[in-house]
Order: C-alpha cells, then structure tokens, then sequence
C-alpha cells in the first residue's frame, strides 16, 4: 500500500512539471542571416529573368515591397534597418560625418571609422545579440567599423577605401567566408551582409539601362550561389534568410529636357549667407544660415524653383521623421524624382539618384525571406523597414532595444510555432502540490480508520470465539 502511494505521488508530481503533452523544441532559435543589396529598387525583377529570386520567394516570403526612412540614402537607412530606428532617432542623418565649426566633411568610406557618429545611443543589432549571449558578424555593412559603448562587432569585415563593389568572383568567395568559416566554424548566430550593388551601375548608367539588368541578373546569381553555399555548409535548415536594400533608384532628367535646380541661380540667395552647407550629392540637401539670416535664405529658396522643396526643419512634414535631431540643419530642402539640387553649377552627372521622397514608388526597395521560420509561398504587403529589426530579434530570440517597428507588422510571415501546453504558473504550481498532498492525507486517514476498524472486527472475533469455548465448557460440565 505505501509502495502504491509513493507512486501516486510521483505520478502526480510528474505530471505537474513535465506534461505529457508538452510540445516544446529543446532547441534554441535557428542562426539569421540579414542581406542587403544596395539599391535594389522593389520593381527590378520585372523586366529581367530572375530564376533564383523567383524561387526564393515560392520557398518563402516576398513583400511587395518595403518603404524606407527619409532620408533615402545609404549610411541613414542601413541603420534604420539594424536599430528599427527612424533616422531622426538614430542621428545617422547623412552618408557624410561634418562638422559645422570646422566646416570639415569626411566621405562615406572614412565616416565609417567615426565612432561618435554612429553611436548615439541607438545599438546596431549585432551588439544587442552579443550582450545576450549570441555571436555575431557584420560583413562591409554600414556601421561595421565603429564602436558602440565600447564594444564592437565580435566578427567584422570592412571593405577597404578603395574597392570594386560589382566582382562577382569576390562576391562568391564573400559568401562562402559567410558561410563556412563564419556560420559553420565559427558558430555566429547573425550576420549582416553587404553588397554595394546594383546601386553603383544605377547612378552611373540609370535603374532603366540594360547595364542594370545585367547587374540584376548577377545579383540573381549571387542569390544562388548563397543558397546553394548555405546547403552545401550543412546550413540550409537551421538559417533564415532575410534579403532587401536600403532604398531604389529613380531616373534623372538632363540634356536640355527640364530646368535644373542651382542655388547659385535664385534670386536673393547667397552662399555668403551661410555658415555650412551640405549640397551637390543629389536631390536632398541641408543649410546652415548665418545668426539672424535665417529667414532670409529660406524667404528666398521657398517656392523659387517648381521642383525645389525647403523647409525650415521644425515645419517639415510629420510623416518624414526627420526634425527632431540636433544634427539636422535649421533649412532641409529636397528635390521631386527626376532632379538633383546643385550649389554654383553641377558637379555631378549620374543618370540615376535616390535620396528622394520615401512615399515615391522609385524609393521602394525590395523584400525576400526564406528560412525555417518563414511561411512558404506567401506574399504581403508593403511595411516600413524600421519593422524588419523586430523580426530580426524575433527570430533570434532575443529582447530588442526600443525601436520604431512592430513584430504585429510581419508577424503573418512566420510559421505558427508548434502547439504548446500553457504555462503553469506558481501559484497552479503550489495549487497542484497541495491538492496531491491533500490526496495523500485523505488516504492515510482512510487507511488507518480501515486499520483500525479491522483490527476492531479481529477483537471482536477472538473474544466471541473465547465466549463460545467457556459456554462449551459449561455444559459439559453440567452433564
């Protein structure tokens, strides 16, 4: 009987800590890879042949498309994409670090080694990852060569100053150094890759040259030779996926065909009457006016051009997010898709630029996802970039950092997990616990009351039986 209680309670035991049915994986979250394609405007697969992207998405998740923070530029969006944050929170305002003391400009190469422009408070999801006990890696991705707190990427790679972005043979062997040593040796957990076009063949030649289609049908290429490097590294079914960029492309007007804008031109505005100025690298620019000359540089800018957009930067339209920073200069102007703002006279002569309004279709970039954690064959709708950091943290497992984006925008995208029993909490925990111990006393009671009652009924049996001899006795000896 004893022997029959322990095991009840063990049962019951049991049963409150590990249920039977639990479905819970007692493997941890599957390695990400997040890939970035400078440039790659949401339509350009239309018009070219793009088999491997074509098949990523039938095995994943293809967005229509994803709209990127104002401004649409590289350094600015990159971050967007790896804090979740819109660019006015983050403080990367600008392909370019300056300083409007010095007036000192650095390039885009050299704005990467500057430390106090990247951290601003806003952490890269590669040092949230590291805090939390994964490793991680960023390969040529913007934000790669600075420090965040004191602490840098465990595994990074910068692309040197001087450096063909379109190899397709150094993209290769880039994917394999992903794959095998940095996923598969090194055990990272995340890594973020760069690649540089087709952003470079879309400024020089236009996002509608052949030169762009051929440079997406290398991209494509590469996108199979990723996959096919991810199977051949024993990866294909512990890695997610996720490929987009960091805005489009959109064709500019020249030759005659429209009147460019040229600060230099309008009437009533003056160069001396700024301190610093930020202009000649698109369609986007910042000014810095002279102590009380303020209104008069924007008095002159406002309306002098149909194509020319200035506003003083606390009136600019809520929806671009792009005021509430100190980084930003009192006057932001930009230009509508097809012109580019220049200072005295143009100095550049790309056929295609971004920088432009987000809301323009020509800015959108494209979106794919394929892994374990994606559904298959699904495709969505458009959403904000700044969400692809939350899904990022998802599918790592870890806790983000505040940020702008939602996981309620992408979560459609995941497979549901596999059912789960509820967790218990303390109290039911306690709750069980006392219900098996009340059981336990309720058969003890039971069991010495049937105890005692027998050896009762046993008593009762021997002194009727001793009553029954002496009658027996007594009348024999009577006879």
């Amino acid at each position: 009987m004893l022997w029959t209680i322990g095991l009840c309670f063990l049962l019951a035991s049991s049963g409150i800590s590990h249920p039977l049915s639990s479905h819970r994986r007692n493997t941890g979250p599957n390695k990400l890879l997040l890939i970035s394609f400078d440039g790659f405007r949401w339509d350009y697969d239309r018009d070219v042949d793009t088999p491997h992207l074509d098949e990523m998405a039938r095995d994943g998740v293809k967005a229509t498309y994803v709209t990127p923070s104002f401004f649409t530029i590289t350094s600015p969006t990159h971050f967007t994409l790896i804090t979740g944050r819109y660019i006015e929170n983050h403080g990367v305002i600008h392909n370019m670090w300056f300083n409007t003391t010095t007036l000192e400009k650095k390039s885009y190469w050299q704005t990467q080694f500057v430390n106090e422009y990247w951290d601003n408070g806003s952490l890269p999801i590669w040092i949230t990852a590291q805090r939390q006990g994964l490793k991680a890696g960023s390969f040529h991705f913007p934000g790669t060569a600075a420090t965040y707190q004191g602490e840098m990427v465990s595994v990074g790679e910068v692309e040197p100053p001087i450096y063909n972005y379109s190899n397709e043979t150094v993209w290769k062997q880039n994917v394999d150094m992903v794959m095998g040593s940095w996923f598969r040796d090194m055990d990272l957990d995340f890594v973020a890759l760069y690649f540089g076009e087709p952003d470079g063949t879309g400024h020089k030649f236009g996002p509608d040259s052949p030169q762009r289609r051929d440079m997406v049908r290398q991209v494509d290429r590469t996108v199979g030779y990723l996959r096919n490097s991810a199977k051949r590294h024993g990866l294909a079914d512990r890695l997610n996926v996720i490929i987009t960029a960091d805005h489009g492309m959109s064709t500019v007007q020249r030759n005659g065909n429209v009147e460019e804008i040229v600060l230099r031109k309008i009437p009533n505005f003056s160069f001396s009457d700024l301190v610093f100025h930020l202009v000649d690298y698109g369609p986007t620019g910042m000014l810095l006016p002279k102590e009380g000359r303020l209104d008069k540089v924007y008095n002159a800018l406002k309306g002098a051009h149909p194509h020319l957009h200035v506003y003083k930067k606390e009136e600019m339209p809520s929806r671009l997010r792009f005021s509430n920073n100190d980084r930003i200069l009192p006057i932001v102007l930009w230009a509508d898709p097809g012109y580019v703002i220049n200072g005295y006279f143009p100095v550049q002569f790309n056929r295609g630029e971004h920088g432009f309004d987000n809301e323009g279709l020509d800015m959108k970039p494209f979106f794919r996802a394929v892994g374990p954690d994606f559904q298959k064959n699904l495709e969505v709708g458009p959403f904000d970039t700044v969400n692809i950091y939350p899904l990022m943290c998802h599918l790592l497992g870890i806790t983000p950092e505040p940020n702008d984006g939602h996981l309620d925008n992408t979560r459609r995208m995941l497979v549901a997990p596999p059912p789960e029993e509820p967790k218990r909490s303390p109290s039911s925990v306690f709750i069980g616990i006392g219900a098996v111990g009340g059981f336990l006393v309720l058969v003890f009671f039971v069991l010495v009351i049937s105890k005692v009652l027998k050896r009762g009924k046993t008593q009762k049996r021997i002194e009727d039986g001793d009553h029954k001899e002496d009658n027996t006795i007594i009348e024999h000896t009577n006879m």
